[in-house]
């Protein structure tokens, strides 16, 4: 069995936590950590085009084509091909060159922009991965830390979206995030309450 973190917010709002593979997320949107050409690549990037088929790059393609690389901290939404979920938000994380040059304000948009997304396409439910933690370096106790600041701020404004996932790849990371969005919460009595759950291993 593996531990499902909920952070309960009010206004029927929640946040989720989870380690495992976000290309078998059965939500409405998964975010993809993409690079700025939309070609696909390694880690998340390419897990999701691979688990969703050609059909990704061929709207990514489109979408370069008529508006260019995609900056970072943008978002972007295609199909989510033979994924669970419909759609899939590709956004741009900052490269992490020692939190000087405006990572963490970058990172923050990607969160906040493909929230926005989500609500504009009328969805209800996402789940990110931790955005710019892999090859782009950021260190994950500040990711952690961003995310869930950006994501709790965001929610209080959306009109569709409900829910946002976070699915992590570790259980260092897992441990992490759980950490973050604690501290987070417990400063501000009233904004969440946290409960454990379990969840079945996927087949």
């Amino acid at each position: 069995m593996r531990e499902l973190l909920k952070f309960e917010l009010p206004g029927g709002h929640a946040i989720f936590l989870e380690e495992g593979d976000i290309t078998w997320q059965a939500v409405d949107a998964i975010v993809n950590a993409a690079n700025s050409s939309l070609m696909g690549g390694g880690g998340v990037d390419g897990a999701i085009h691979r688990a969703g088929g050609p059909a990704i790059l061929e709207e990514c393609k489109k979408i370069v084509s008529r508006q260019g690389s995609l900056p970072t901290g943008q978002a972007v939404a295609t199909t989510g091909g033979h994924l669970k979920a419909a759609f899939v938000i590709h956004t741009v994380g900052p490269i992490w060159r020692g939190g000087m040059e405006g990572e963490a304000g970058l990172l923050a948009s990607c969160y906040r922009e493909s929230i926005r997304l989500a609500d504009r396409l009328h969805l209800q439910a996402m789940a990110f991965p931790a955005i710019s933690t892999g090859v782009y370096g950021y260190p994950v106790t500040q990711a952690a830390e961003v995310a869930f600041r950006a994501t709790l701020e965001e929610l209080a404004e959306t009109r569709t979206v409900r829910e946002v996932r976070f699915v992590v790849f570790s259980d260092q990371a897992y441990r992490i995030f759980a950490d973050a969005g604690r501290r987070y919460v417990e400063h501000r009595p009233g904004l969440a309450k946290v409960h454990k759950l379990q969840l079945s291993s996927p087949d």
